[in-house]
């Protein structure tokens, strides 16, 4: 190997960011026509309906849901199913399963102290107050005395005698209930509030939670309290021994799982398809309502480009709607052949947020990539959190960049943000990457009202809905009908994006070495991100519709030829020699 050698030309070459390349013109179309097809008041309609629904798989909310989306595909030209996805180019289908166990849906409930008229907390005002899976009282309400743990620990419960006591505990409902009905509890109250909610200036919110469910006899209940609340019965509490009438009436009843499927099918490769996944349950406007609409809204949109022959699609284009992360799971796991067509997969969850309201940013969960490693720069975290990966965690894909590219060319001209974020999971795009399928998220974070009952229509952004919709489209548009001039172009996009974060990384790795850090740690970190952008360039010959090429090729080879030469000056740059 011949050595190299540095002069300071070459390592400002080295260390230069290229010119962003041009999205091709057939990118540029599609967002001309999507732009203009998108009706961003669609989403927002569709949102106001399914947020106004307690919504829980196999319950009336949920399917009401299903069958709300159901009436926007027949409209758009959706043809229910009867043979097969082959009866048409667009169909749908809704899968209907036996549950194990009944589903729950919430109807009234009440706190009140004795001695007060009103109730301090109502479901009316709250409608996470009650937890899920929680009984009904009798009619009349249940009236004890409250007795207050604490923490709710363990060891809070050792010598206190709860039993035909309501108990209250600052902590987790089903942690709490778990030992208070054990030990003879009539039910609990809890409180718990993350601190990025703000609970001391969103002082009604309540997030909701769950209880573990028994059965339909012996099922209690368990009432989440918002801070106000909270606050109220604590100083009641230290003014003595306090009384409450807690009302609750909940159903709980056999039910049907639904998910349904819409399918744009392909016209020369219809078994590869793209996955769009939206799901229905948790009672927001954002979560999920706004994954739902937006993605009912992408659907009638892509049944009006293909009917106007403005598009026509070579791979399947999917829609989902249904349970989180079990729906999407099933359609995957069910069907192993189908499974093996499945080239790409997006969730589309918290997509509607207004920012200037939740506190949020729109974002992008990328697959692992070393930036879930090396967390530093601009990447971070949300406050949801995630966990440090190991380098055998990396799923190198052209897929975390090329869905960036076309958020941000949507962005480019109406100041649209967006930002990006290191795996953390908890979302529909985690079967996908179960399945070592490419699998991404968008979604917004940090939000103050995320799983809160102040998750409401007021808190949505139709243009927000808009940006998300045109983009995700943008990219299975893209992908689905690729020809060799589009996949040239994608194939330069990523070859930018390598290049760029390699000076970046570079930068950092200084910065790090200026502190302390040891060098060759450092240099390995360049060396993970160049294997990581060499293996996605590569994998960049699934993406022509009419299969690799020998320019589509060259250009692969080129790219990472010239990936691994800046690196290999940057690396050794780093040495300081």
């Amino acid at each position: 190997m011949k050595t190299l050698f540095f002069s300071l030309a070459l390592l400002a070459m080295a260390i230069t960011v290229p010119a962003q390349q041009k999205p091709s013109s057939v990118l540029d179309g599609y967002y001309k026509s999507l732009r203009q097809e998108f009706v961003a008041d669609n989403a927002y309609q569709t949102v106001a309906f399914v947020e106004q629904r307690w919504r829980l798989a196999g319950n009336s909310g949920f399917n009401e849901s299903i069958y709300h989306v159901e009436s926007i595909l027949q409209r758009a030209g959706f043809t229910k199913e009867v043979k097969g996805e082959t009866d048409a180019q667009l169909t749908y289908r809704i899968e209907a399963r036996k549950m194990n166990r009944p589903t729950w849906e919430p109807v009234s409930a009440s706190v009140t102290l004795e001695g007060e008229k009103e109730p301090f907390l109502q479901f009316t005002s709250n409608r996470n107050m009650l937890a899920i899976n929680s009984g009904s009282t009798p009619e009349e309400g249940v009236t004890a005395e409250v007795i207050d743990l604490g923490k709710g620990t363990k060891k809070d419960f050792e010598g206190k005698e709860v039993k035909g006591k309501i108990v209250l505990g600052e902590t987790g409902v089903r942690s709490l209930y778990t030992l208070a009905i054990r030990n003879g509890a009539l039910g609990v109250l809890a409180y718990s509030m993350p601190a990025y909610t703000q609970p001391e200036k969103q002082v009604n919110s309540i997030q909701f939670q769950n209880l573990p469910y028994q059965d339909t006899v012996k099922q209690k209940w368990g009432v989440v309290l918002s801070y106000s609340a909270k606050e109220k019965l604590k100083a009641a509490l230290a003014k003595g021994k306090t009384r409450v009438t807690v009302k609750a009436v909940t159903k709980m009843y056999p039910s049907e799982e639904l998910t349904i499927i819409a399918n744009a099918r392909g016209v020369s490769k219809p078994d590869e398809r793209f996955v769009f996944s939206a799901h229905v349950q948790e009672p927001g406007a954002n979560d999920n309502a706004t994954g739902v609409g937006t993605l009912a809204e992408m659907a009638r949109v892509t049944a009006a480009l293909i009917n106007q022959k403005k598009f026509s699609p070579e791979r399947t284009i999917t829609f989902l709607w249904g349970d989180e992360i079990v729906s999407t799971g099933r359609y995957i796991t069910d069907d192993p052949g189908r499974a093996k067509g499945i080239k790409w997969g997006l969730s589309l969850d918290m997509v509607g947020e207004d920012v200037t309201k939740t506190g949020g940013s729109f974002l992008i969960e990328k697959m692992p990539d070393p930036s879930a490693i090396w967390t530093r720069g601009t990447e971070k975290h949300t406050e949801w959190g995630g966990d440090v990966l190991k380098e055998s965690d990396m799923f190198p894909h052209y897929f975390n960049d090329f869905l960036m590219n076309r958020c941000r060319q949507q962005g480019k001209d109406n100041g649209w943000v967006v930002n990006t974020n290191p795996f953390e999971g908890g979302s529909d795009h985690t079967p996908f990457l179960k399945a070592k399928i490419p699998g991404l998220l968008m979604w917004h974070f940090t939000d103050v009202f995320y799983h809160t009952d102040a998750d409401r229509l007021e808190m949505v952004s139709a243009e927000e809905m808009k940006n998300v919709g045109v983009s995700a489209l943008a990219a299975a548009f893209t992908l689905t009908a690729a020809e060799e001039s589009t996949t040239l172009s994608l194939i330069d996009e990523i070859k930018t994006n390598a290049l760029d974060r390699l000076s970046v990384e570079y930068t950092l790795s200084k910065e790090a070495i200026a502190k302390g850090a040891v060098v060759k740690d450092e240099q390995h970190i360049l060396e993970v991100w160049t294997a990581w952008y060499k293996a996605a360039l590569e994998k960049m010959t699934d993406i022509n519709t009419a299969g690799v090429s020998p320019k589509i090729n060259a250009r692969i080879l080129s790219a990472t030829k010239m990936l691994d030469l800046k690196s290999k000056n940057l690396i050794k740059s780093l040495e300081g020699k």
